[in-house]
């Protein structure tokens, strides 16, 4: 069966209604690009915009949403085999590979970060998933210990992939991954004694 071909020009519209918003981007601030900027950009009626998005903050939030969506699947796609291996690679691979094919967006939403939300957004993502993985391969664990731990590593994985974009990935791809699990496997044995996240007795009178 054909699909509908409203179907086909709605979405075929609203990626070059992001391809154009993303272009602007790399010329100026998020608050001085308007509606009129982006439907310019991309030869576009102001009509036809509204059509689809209230404004420009809800077309960059569809942006996020999109790489989001994609890299869950991604997700989905390799958790179970992360959790039987015992180590990051089988997850943290796939999604770089697929934050290098999505650099240029990727890029510009870190740098926007007064107006995205991707980085936390990619955060969380990191840290709803990493939940399973944790309890699979530390156990006992309480929901606090938990979260301090993957909030740890969730900003150390971000943070490397920020650097090395911002450093033109100079360090090739497989140096990194191996400095991702050195940051993993350092923090868990570094942190975790006994079934305590020893660092929280700093800030705890429980442990």
């Amino acid at each position: 069966m054909l699909k509908n071909p409203e179907d086909r020009r709605a979405r075929r519209t609203r990626r070059l209604l992001k391809e154009s918003l993303l272009e602007l981007m790399e010329q100026k601030h998020f608050s001085e690009i308007s509606v009129r900027d982006v439907t310019d950009n991309a030869d576009m009626n102001r009509t036809t915009f509204y059509l689809h998005y209230t404004d420009t903050t809800q077309l960059l939030q569809s942006m996020e949403e999109d790489l989001l969506a994609e890299a869950q699947v991604l997700v989905d796609a390799h958790i179970q085999e992360t959790v039987a291996d015992g180590t990051l690679r089988p997850v943290f691979e796939p999604i770089l590979d697929f934050v290098v094919e999505h650099r240029e967006v990727c890029t510009i939403l870190f740098e926007n970060n007064e107006v995205s939300q991707f980085a936390e957004h990619l955060q969380q993502l990191i840290h709803r998933n990493g939940t399973e993985v944790i309890r699979a391969w530390f156990q006992p664990m309480d929901d606090q210990q938990l979260s301090y731990l993957l909030r740890f590593i969730t900003y150390g994985l971000i943070g490397l992939i920020r650097e090395w974009f911002q450093k033109n990935m100079d360090l090739p791809k497989e140096e990194l991954l191996v400095t991702a699990e050195f940051l993993v496997c350092g923090a868990t044995s570094g942190l975790l004694k006994d079934g305590r996240i020893r660092v929280l007795a700093l800030f705890s009178p429980h442990f």
